[in-house]
């Protein structure tokens, strides 16, 4: 089912629907693809920039004998409809929230929930652990995004405006179908622990990144990328984490000696310290820690309780 039929599927909202097999749930007018998996404590996955819930498959193998695993495509990212606004720390947050929301008392979502965000994600997650703490059993941040001193950009609906400016053309020229699979592909061989090759089934990846939503979703995030930053440094302010939520930050590190490397290990260890977290690097990985190295990120999910 894509994008456009699933809207029509769960017109009207879809409050306990059975996502056990993929589906689809409408929170603010616009169509999530949501899979749901497994059963026990809620854990909610949050995958990067441009990827997709399938990306979290070796994870969820793992977690879902123990755990109630909810995969989610934000707007314009895998199969969920394109965004109708620009992308906030708030709006992603209370976007978790709507989705704990959709699953209804039956897959026991009305006990916390632990959030995994990776990459940007990890934002996301923070976000949502700072508004909504009583919801919060634990966080895990894989290869989290690090900006302690974003600002917020000037000009926001410019931005907006350009960054849909630019996707409408390339797609219009139709980049997204000629050359959205193979970039697909480039990027995460290159995300991964020895340019380990890409192990996302081609039909799906066709499916996914063949489309103009998706490049659409990763400019207008990516535009927004330091605005979500800013607004969660002030969140941090205003906002503390929630007492006894266990926090754990979990890098990808490859073992080599390069300055950018260990750069950014310290950036992570950094942001352990920052939050009070468990510093836990996850070696041989790399920025896709979740497909390099699965047991990492389910063992630390599972020790949140």
């Amino acid at each position: 089912m894509d994008a456009e039929a699933g809207a029509g599927a769960v017109a009207g909202g879809a409050a306990g629907a059975d996502l056990g097999r993929g589906g689809f749930v409408r929170i603010g007018g616009v169509a999530h693809h949501v899979v749901v998996t497994g059963s026990g404590p809620v854990c909610v996955l949050s995958a990067g920039l441009a990827m997709s819930w399938f990306d979290w498959e070796p994870v969820v193998r793992l977690l879902a004998p123990h755990r109630t695993v909810v995969c989610f495509d934000r707007p314009g990212h895998g199969l969920s409809a394109p965004a109708v606004v620009a992308p906030s720390a708030t709006g992603e947050a209370r976007r978790i929230a709507a989705l704990l929301d959709a699953l209804g008392p039956a897959r026991g979502s009305t006990g916390p929930a632990t959030v995994v965000g990776h990459s940007i994600a990890g934002f996301h997650a923070e976000a949502f652990a700072r508004l909504y703490p009583a919801r919060t059993a634990g966080l895990v941040l894989l290869d989290s995004s690090v900006e302690p001193r974003a600002r917020v950009p000037a000009a926001p609906a410019v931005r907006t405006a350009l960054a849909r400016g630019l996707a409408a053309a390339l797609s219009a020229a139709g980049a997204p179908a000629a050359l959205g699979p193979a970039t697909r592909r480039a990027v995460v061989r290159a995300s991964r622990a020895g340019g380990a090759a890409d192990p996302a089934p081609d039909a799906l990846v066709r499916r996914t990144y063949r489309t103009a939503r998706v490049l659409d979703g990763l400019l207008l995030e990516n535009t927004h990328y330091r605005a979500v930053a800013a607004e969660l440094n002030a969140l941090r302010i205003t906002h503390p984490l929630p007492a006894g939520a266990p926090v754990t930050v979990v890098p990808g590190y490859d073992g080599r000696p390069g300055a950018l490397a260990v750069r950014w290990l310290e950036r992570q260890r950094d942001l352990a310290g920052l939050l009070g977290a468990r510093f836990e690097p996850a070696s041989p990985a790399g920025h896709l820690v979740m497909m390099d190295r699965p047991d990492a990120v389910a063992a630390a999910v599972l020790r949140t309780g």
